[in-house]
């Protein structure tokens, strides 16, 4: 491993400093470090940038590796942006919850120097790529989901939804999400949908608020095109990719399909999606 890309978030103020003496560290190792120029910016405040080298997002220049500090949205932005090239993205958490991270970055953490050292695997995650037919979509890609929701109104929307070019249903509530595996545990999990394992080949729908009691999260094939044609009283309804909204006009229609790539994710050898959901999410203990 040669250079890497460092991507964060510019709310985090109090981590600034670790920030720094990590960037140090990998230039101490021999490492070459190039860090987003916003993020930057934000780390020197009043201080020279000169001592690292800069990128801009929209610009990604050709790394081994890209770092992502902060928590989820911070890693699901980074892929975003480096998913395209197929470089890999270590988590690493400064947040709260960090579920998509491969741990945190402190004094007693050996998360660096074990991947720097190879002592890590690599896993493919599906992300989903979304257009409309009334308006571009700027950032069309999708890690964890793809959610359509109201807008101005608290009227139920009626999604018209065909799967693999053959009719599904009419959904109608308050709103429809497509999850990746990945996704499964953020809004999904939120909405009642099933927690899937985050290298399966599937995907999930999963109704918000739906006004049918028989209208459940559905498990599909994750090559599946998904159609969906959004109607309601208001003229425009939202679509969430990954936490970022586009309006809509209502009528119009969304086609929602695996990318033509994935989000390589790199985990440390000692993680596993058992433990991970235990640690991270409590899941079967007791909470009392």
């Amino acid at each position: 491993m040669k250079k890497l890309l460092i991507f964060g978030n510019t709310y985090q103020q109090e981590d600034a400093n670790k920030v720094l003496s990590l960037l140090e560290y990998l230039c101490g190792r021999g490492l070459s470090v190039a860090v987003e120029r916003n993020y930057l910016q934000f780390l020197c405040g009043d201080k020279p940038v000169d001592d690292y080298a800069s990128f801009e997002a929209e610009h990604v220049p050709d790394a081994d590796m890209a770092l992502s500090l902060g928590g989820d949205g911070t890693f699901l932005t980074t892929a975003m942006w480096v998913s395209p090239q197929g470089m890999p993205i270590l988590g690493i958490n400064l947040g709260h919850l960090g579920y998509l991270t491969a741990g945190h970055l402190d004094e007693k953490s050996s998360l660096i120097d074990d991947v720097l050292a190879g002592k890590y695997r690599i896993e493919e995650r599906t992300m989903l790529q979304v257009s409309c037919d009334a308006v571009e979509i700027p950032h069309p890609w999708a890690l964890n989901e793809v959610a359509i929701l109201r807008h101005d109104t608290s009227s139920m929307l009626d999604m018209e939804t065909n799967l693999r070019g053959r009719e599904l249903t009419v959904y109608r509530g308050d709103g429809l999400i497509v999850s990746t595996p990945t996704g499964s545990t953020a809004y999904n999990m939120s909405v009642g949908g099933p927690i899937l394992e985050p290298t399966t080949s599937c995907l999930v729908l999963a109704p918000i608020s739906p006004h049918s009691l028989t209208m459940r999260p559905l498990v599909v094939r994750d090559d599946s095109e998904i159609i969906v044609r959004t109607h309601s009283r208001a003229e425009r309804y939202e679509v969430s990719i990954d936490g970022e909204v586009t309006l809509c006009p209502t009528g119009s229609m969304l086609t929602i399909k695996r990318a033509p790539y994935c989000a390589r994710v790199v985990q440390l050898l000692s993680n596993n999606f058992a433990s991970t959901l235990r640690q991270k999410l409590l899941w079967g203990t007791d909470q009392r």
